[in-house]
């Protein structure tokens, strides 16, 4: 009878054991896998991701799958400008605002947006003046400053600049793509404002005065 009554005991005990060493072995399973989640959650690089959604829109662009509307406009014939949203099915997802200031200076800016919030901006701005020639054949030299801003939860993280400069009498122009950018520190409260004007503005029409 005691015996019997150990051997119970026994299995009983080594029965818990293995009860417990499963719930531990399950429990560090768990606890791995969370740590990988973790993980891989923190090596998702932000640039990429707004890379990936800036390309996505600019294949909706090209392939003319978004809404447009827009209207230009005249501030005291100083400065004229021409606005364009581009719509899908729920929200305005990209502005396009292009604009001269007198015959010398002229700008085009890309807002680019999802969940409501800027992503992405792309500021190109481009002056030009005379360089040289004749003045029956005059020479001309635009300087062009590109700008490009990464913004992850409506603050800039990352902020690149290029500058070059084409001359009419170049036969072989600089390829922007192959020219590199430097990485600048990043203010974007102006553009911001703009951003913000703009879209007060959406449900223009036409030609208006001054933004």
């Amino acid at each position: 009878m005691k015996t019997i009554l150990f051997s119970a005991v026994l299995i009983f005990i080594l029965s818990c054991k293995s009860d417990q060493d499963k719930a531990s072995h399950n429990s560090s399973v768990f606890t791995d896998s969370l740590k990988d989640s973790v993980q891989t959650k923190s090596t998702v690089d932000p640039i990429d991701e707004i890379k990936k959604e800036y390309n996505r829109l600019q294949t909706q662009l090209k392939a003319k799958k978004l809404n447009t509307t827009g209207f230009t406009y005249n501030c005291n014939d100083e400065i004229t400008g021409k606005v364009t949203f581009y719509s899908d099915n729920q929200s305005i997802r990209i502005i396009e605002h292009s604009y001269d200031e007198q015959s010398h200076f002229g700008s085009t800016e890309q807002y680019f947006i999802k969940d409501g919030n800027v992503f992405f901006i792309f500021k190109e701005d481009t002056g030009w003046n005379f360089d040289g020639g004749t003045p029956e054949k005059p020479i001309t030299k635009d300087d062009i400053t590109e700008s490009r801003v990464y913004i992850q939860n409506n603050k800039p993280i990352k902020c690149l600049e290029k500058k070059y400069s084409i001359r009419s009498n170049e036969t072989d122009k600089p390829s922007p793509d192959k020219i590199p950018s430097k990485e600048t520190r990043c203010n974007i409260d102006e553009l911001m404002t703009t951003y913000k004007s703009l879209l007060k503005n959406k449900d223009k029409k036409g030609e208006v005065k001054c933004l």
